[in-house]
């Protein structure tokens, strides 16, 4: 039987050792090293080419991703791939952002003299300042860690979580530098929710023309229960004469209608529509209209134009198809 109060402990220990090893990291962060290389990534006009092997190629790879949809052009090239042809992606442009935990990756150090002489610029990002890497390298980024979370020493954990860590303070650091905004993160990331929340108009998501439940303020309830019925909102805008908003008549009136008995086909709309309802303008994100929706705990949204003219309308479930919720 598995001891459950051995395997806490043994877990416990592993977040201890990789807490030591990133308190080690603020050290080689506060470096010249790490603002030089800071300066040749904001410099590059080309591509952040990052390299490694093994577990070093999986961070590599969440780097690169880190890098790019932050401001930092750049890819990831796996070492044993680019000696048979991906070393064609490279530019006299480019930057290589070189990691291995012993500095004596094979696979990268075989790739040295075609970098060298390219004439392209090594960050090397090693836990060994005296390895082949490190000495090859124009930067050398330590992450040398005390110890590595694995009893055995030999797994990579410690030096990876180092590793990461070093990839994320790069690129935040770039991202600062570079006054890269909300907007900026949006566009690198238009198919996520994030890259929704970020992009998404009212005039996106919004029913109009055609679709937009609207009615004159003089007609009877029925009346507006066939608009509502059709557009199917839950809800209809309440125009007057001069089509400017007066109100509007939700399924929740109805309701409250309904119980007070009165009679829906003699009564006008403008007896029972709710007045001085909340709108909004189409330019907003639709992020921000889910939250006016979330404050005042309603399903429905007006949009209007600067006349007070009703242009549009949506609700909710809108929201949800949108993937903004």
């Amino acid at each position: 039987m598995l001891d459950v109060n051995k395997l806490r402990q043994w877990g416990k220990k592993v977040i201890d050792a990789e807490r030591k090893a990133l308190d080690n990291l603020y050290q080689y962060v506060d470096s010249a090293e790490f603002a030089t290389a800071c300066k040749l990534i904001f410099e590059c006009t080309g591509k952040v080419i990052v390299m490694g092997m093994g577990k070093s190629g999986h961070i590599g790879n969440k780097i690169s991703a880190t890098f790019a949809s932050t401001g930092t052009p750049a890819f990831f090239v796996h070492p044993g791939e680019a000696s048979h042809g991906d070393l064609g992606v490279l530019s006299e442009n480019d930057i290589i952002l070189a990691i291995s935990n012993s500095g004596e990756a094979a696979e990268i150090l075989t790739l040295m003299p075609v970098i060298k002489r390219m004439g392209l610029p090594i960050i090397a990002v090693t836990g060994k300042p005296q390895s082949t890497m490190a000495k090859h390298s124009v930067v050398h980024l330590c992450i040398e860690v005390p110890e590595e979370a694995c009893p055995l020493g030999l797994a990579p954990t410690s030096s990876t979580t180092a590793t990461l860590v070093m990839g994320d303070a790069l690129a935040v650091a770039l991202l600062q530098a570079r006054g890269f905004t909300k907007d900026d993160f949006a566009l690198s990331h238009p198919g996520g929710m994030l890259g929704r929340k970020l992009l998404l108009k009212v005039s996106d998501v919004m029913h109009k023309g055609a679709d937009l439940p609207l009615v004159k303020h003089n007609i009877c309830i029925t009346d507006a229960l066939y608009e509502i019925s059709k557009k199917g909102l839950g809800m209809t805008a309440v125009i007057d004469d001069a089509n400017k908003l007066v109100g509007i008549f939700t399924d929740g009136d109805l309701r409250r209608v309904i119980d007070a008995q009165v009679n829906l086909r003699k009564t006008s709309i403008s007896d029972v529509m709710s007045k001085g309802c909340v709108t909004i303008s189409e330019g907003i994100l639709a992020a921000e209209a889910l939250k006016v929706m979330d404050e005042k705990d309603i399903n429905g949204l007006i949009i209007i134009d600067d006349n007070n003219t009703p242009i549009g309308a949506l609700n909710m479930l809108d929201m949800v198809k949108a993937g903004v919720i």
